[in-house]
């Protein structure tokens, strides 16, 4: 199994002063599930190199045995500051996709013309394509063989307008995700805050926050193993 993970390279919470990035749980959670079970896994960004981390994913109430494990892996440490750029890579060269998430990719990710067209390839070749938290943004833009968007009729989660609430950035975000996800025709649901939640349909599997990780790992996994079969 080979899996494309792709991470945001934005560092700027909108108009705060403040640092954003990926999330370390949900990058770490699902790296490991996927790991652990045997694949093989190559980490992309949009400017390649270091992605930005989001300095609140490191504070210790967030911290979980995944994040445990990253802090002392020298060898992931150093694959993430080696990050290919996302011009640079092919979906003909993976199985599957996984975007972790962070509020980073609503800023960059969202509209990136290569995740765009990578996310395109994945879902005409019939390979999985996963996102959590706020990664489903990622989704947003792309359209369908009939340039219909590709969230019409689907069943997707992502994070909640409460969730986005609860960690006062309604205002400071470009956009609320549940909103969006629903303005393109998406199919929305959710679970209670921060609960972990995960949808699929077809080959497109969404996580509500970053407790959906590994669960959105798993079922990747799980789409991938019948694809074997």
């Amino acid at each position: 199994m080979k899996i494309l993970m792709v991470l945001t390279s934005h560092s700027v919470l909108g108009n705060t002063g403040k640092k954003t990035g990926f999330w370390v749980e949900e990058f770490a959670s699902s790296y490991y599930t996927m790991k652990d079970a045997g694949a093989s896994i190559t980490i992309a960004s949009p400017k390649g190199g270091q992605p930005p981390i989001d300095p609140s994913s490191t504070e210790p109430a967030n911290q979980t045995e995944a994040t445990h494990r990253f802090d002392k892996d020298a060898a992931l440490k150093e694959l993430l500051a080696h990050t290919k750029k996302l011009s640079e890579v092919s979906a003909d060269n993976f199985d599957a996709v996984f975007y972790p998430g962070g509020h980073g990719p609503l800023w960059d990710l969202t509209n990136d013309k290569n995740s765009i067209e990578l996310i395109k390839k994945f879902c005409n070749d019939k390979k999985p394509v996963a996102a959590v938290c706020h990664a489903p943004s990622v989704l947003l833009h792309v359209m369908d063989e009939e340039n219909i968007p590709l969230l019409k009729g689907k069943n997707v989660t992502g994070f909640t307008n409460t969730e986005e609430e609860a960690v006062g950035l309604s205002k400071v975000v470009p956009f609320l995700l549940e909103d969006e996800l629903k303005g393109k025709g998406g199919i929305y649901s959710k679970k209670e805050d921060w609960a972990s939640y995960v949808v699929t349909d077809g080959l497109l599997i969404t996580g509500q926050n970053p407790a959906s990780s590994k669960a959105a790992a798993e079922k990747l996994l799980e789409l991938l193993k019948k694809r074997v079969i």
